[in-house]
C-alpha cells in the first residue's frame, strides 16, 4: 500500500497525456502496426498476382498507409516518452524510488511487486532507460505475455506472404506468363530474381540443380555486365604457380583449372627458369582490331573507298573522328582488302587498360558515320566482318598481331635442365623440332606450333576475369629451343602475336577475379601509365606459357607424362554415388 501511495503521489509523467494506460497504447500500436503491415504485404501481392501498377492505391490501401505511418511516428515517439519521463521524475540522490518499470502478478489474491533490482538507500543511480525484465521481447510497459505470441504470428504470416509471393512469380515464369529474362527489372532484387529463376527451371526441367551453388555470390555485380539470366555460378578451383622471375620481378601467377598436373607442371617450369636467372620479355604491340565489311554497288567503287582510306593525307583527319569515342582509343592503323565488291576495313587503335572491344567499336562506328558523307552509296553491313579476326583462329592475328604481340625468352642452365626437369638439352631440342614445328605443319596447324600454351593462358584467363573465348586467338605460340653455349645450355622462347588481355572492365570487376590480378599487383588501371598493368599481364601470360612448355616438354622427353598423369589426374571417387 505504500508502494500505491508513493506511485500516486509521483510527479507528473509524459505518458499521462495518453488516454489510456501506457501498456495498453503500446500493445493497441504494435498489433495496428503488423495488422497493417501483413495487410498491405497482401494487397501488394494481389496486384502482382493481377499484375496491377503497385502505385494505384484505393480508399482502404491511402487508410491503411495513414496507419502505418501513424503506428510507425508513435512507436518511434515512444523510446522519446521514456526519455523525457527519466529527466521528469529522476529523484534526489538521497531518496531513490524504485524503478518504475515494474509488473505485477497477483498471488492468491495478493499483489506483489515484482522488481528486476532490490534498489536501496545509498544505492547508485539506475539508468534512465533501466526495466523491470532482463531481455524482452518489446520495450517497458508492454504486456510481453500478450504481445509475444501475437508477434510471433505476424512474423510468420509475414514469411508466408513472401514464400507465397515467390510461388506466384514461379508459377507465371513456369507457364510463360513472366518471360526469365525480366525478373531482375520487376522484382529489383537480383538474388531473389536468380532463386525464383532457379525454381522454375528445376520445375520445368525436372532436373535438380542441386550441385550448383546460389548462395555466397553477388548478382548485383554481373547484372547488365557480364552474366543474363543467372541461377547459381559454378566452382573452379585456383592455384597459384612461382614465383616467376620476369624482368627483374617475381610474379605469384593465379591459375583456374580442373585440370591436375596443369599447375604443378607450371610451377615446376617457373622454378627452372628462377634458378636460371629469370625471363625477359618485349611487347612488339599493342593494338585491339575490329573490321567491318561494307558494300558498293561496282568493284570499282569499293576500290576509291580503299584507296581514300589508306592514303596518309587522310589518316589524321579520320584519327581525330575515331579518337572521339575514348580518352583512351587511339587510332594506330586502318588496312583494307577487297573481295568483289565488298571492302573489309581493319581499324587498329589502343586501349589503354582495358581489352578494348567496346572501345574500338566505338571508334569505328564514329569513322563509318563520317565516311557516310563522302560515300553516301556505302552499304554498312555489319560492324564486324571477320577480318578483325575475334574468338577464331586466322592467319591475320597470326601475321599482324591482335591485342598485345608478345616474345618471351630464357637461357635454362645445363644442370638446372638434368636437376629439375629431369632430362637434357639435346633431348629438347630433337622433340621440339619433331613436336612443335614439324608435327604441328603436318596437322596443318595456324597458330599452333607449341605443346599446350593455350592451358595456361585458359587458366589465367578464367583467374583474372578475362574474356575465356579469347583463348582461340591469344594461345597461337610459336615455341623454340635451341642450344646455346657450345651446346650445355638451352634457350626456350615462345613468341605470341595475338594475346587480349585487360585490367580494366568485364569480368575483372568481380571480386574473385578482381582478387587475382590484385595478387599480380595489375588490379584496375594504372593511373602513372595508362596501358602499362594489361601490357605487364600480358608478358606474364607469355612467361607463364613459357614455364608450361618447358615443363611439358621435358616430361614429354623423360617419358613421365603418362605416369604424371594417372598418379594425379585420375579421381578415386566413385561418383555414382557422388552423384545419388
Amino acid at each position: 500500500m505504500d508502494l500505491r501511495r508513493r506511485s500516486s503521489s509521483a510527479a507528473a509523467k509524459a505518458s499521462d497525456a495518453l488516454p489510456l494506460p501506457l501498456h495498453l497504447t503500446n500493445a493497441f500500436f504494435f498489433t495496428l502496426f503488423f495488422s497493417v503491415a501483413y495487410y498491405l504485404l497482401n494487397r501488394w501481392r494481389d496486384k502482382i498476382r493481377a499484375s496491377s501498377p503497385l502505385h494505384l492505391l484505393s480508399l482502404s490501401d491511402i487508410a491503411a498507409v495513414f496507419a502505418l505511418l501513424a503506428s510507425v511516428i508513435y512507436l518511434l515517439g515512444f523510446f522519446g516518452i521514456h526519455f523525457v519521463q527519466s529527466f521528469v521524475t529522476r529523484p534526489a540522490d538521497d531518496d531513490v524510488e524504485p524503478s518504475e518499470c515494474t509488473s505485477l502478478d497477483k498471488v492468491d489474491g495478493q499483489e506483489n511487486v515484482m522488481m528486476a533490482d532490490s534498489v536501496t538507500k545509498g544505492a547508485s543511480q539506475p539508468s534512465p532507460l533501466h526495466c523491470t525484465e532482463p531481455v524482452k521481447l518489446v520495450a517497458c510497459g508492454v504486456d510481453n505475455g500478450i504481445m509475444e505470441p501475437v508477434l510471433k504470428e505476424v512474423v510468420s504470416s509475414v514469411d508466408r506472404v513472401y514464400h507465397d509471393e515467390d510461388d506466384v512469380v514461379i508459377d507465371s515464369v513456369v507457364n510463360g506468363n513472366v518471360p526469365s529474362y525480366s525478373l531482375e527489372s520487376r522484382l529489383g532484387d537480383c538474388r531473389r530474381a536468380a532463386a525464383i529463376r532457379r525454381e522454375a527451371l528445376q520445375r520445368t526441367t525436372g532436373r535438380s540443380l542441386g550441385g550448383l551453388p546460389l548462395e555466397g555470390f553477388d548478382y548485383n555485380a554481373i547484372l547488365g555486365q557480364c552474366c543474363e539470366m543467372p541461377v547459381g555460378y559454378v566452382q573452379v578451383p585456383v592455384g597459384v604457380a612461382g614465383p616467376l622471375l620476369l624482368d627483374g620481378a617475381e610474379y605469384t601467377v593465379p591459375m583456374a583449372t580442373t585440370e591436375g598436373c596443369l599447375v604443378a607442371s607450371t610451377n615446376r617450369g617457373c622454378k627452372a627458369i628462377y634458378a636460371s636467372g629469370g625471363a625477359t620479355s618485349v611487347v612488339l604491340r599493342d593494338g585491339m582490331s575490329r573490321a567491318p565489311v561494307v558494300r558498293f554497288a561496282t568493284a570499282n567503287r569499293a576500290s576509291e573507298l580503299k584507296f581514300f582510306l589508306e592514303d596518309p593525307l587522310n589518316f589524321d583527319t579520320l584519327a581525330v573522328i575515331f579518337n572521339k569515342s575514348s580518352r583512351f582509343g587511339r587510332l594506330q592503323t586502318i588496312k583494307c582488302s577487297i573481295a568483289g565488291r565488298n571492302v573489309y576495313l581493319r581499324f587498329t587503335c589502343s586501349t589503354g587498360d582495358a581489352m578494348g572491344m567496346n572501345m574500338v567499336s566505338k571508334g569505328v562506328q564514329n569513322v563509318l558515320d563520317f565516311l557516310h558523307s563522302d560515300f553516301p552509296d556505302m552499304d554498312v553491313i555489319g560492324i564486324s566482318g571477320n577480318y578483325c579476326s575475334d574468338k577464331k583462329p586466322a592467319a591475320v592475328n597470326w601475321i599482324e598481331g591482335r591485342g598485345k604481340s608478345v616474345v618471351c625468352e630464357a637461357t635454362i642452365k645445363e644442370h638446372i635442365v638434368k636437376k629439375v626437369l629431369k632430362t637434357s638439352v639435346a633431348a629438347l631440342v630433337e622433340l621440339n623440332m619433331l613436336k612443335n614445328l614439324a608435327g604441328s605443319a603436318v596437322a596443318g596447324a595456324l597458330g599452333g606450333y607449341n605443346a599446350h600454351a593455350s592451358n595456361i593462358v585458359s587458366a589465367i584467363f578464367i583467374a583474372t576475369g578475362q574474356d575465356p573465348a579469347q583463348n582461340v586467338e591469344s594461345s597461337h605460340c610459336i615455341t623454340m629451343m635451341e642450344a646455346v653455349n657450345d651446346g650445355r645450355d638451352l634457350h626456350v622462347s615462345v613468341t605470341m602475336p595475338s594475346i587480349e588481355v585487360g585490367t580494366v572492365g568485364g569480368g575483372t570487376q568481380l571480386p574473385s577475379q578482381s582478387a587475382c590480378l590484385n595478387l599480380l599487383g595489375l588490379k584496375g588501371a594504372s593511373k602513372d601509365s595508362p596501358g602499362s598493368n594489361s601490357r605487364v599481364l600480358a608478358t606474364i601470360v607469355a612467361g607463364s606459357v613459357l614455364a608450361g612448355e618447358l615443363s611439358l616438354m621435358s616430361a614429354i622427353a623423360a617419358g613421365q607424362l603418362v605416369k604424371s598423369h594417372m598418379k594425379y589426374n585420375r579421381s578415386s571417387r566413385d561418383m555414382s554415388r557422388v552423384s545419388s
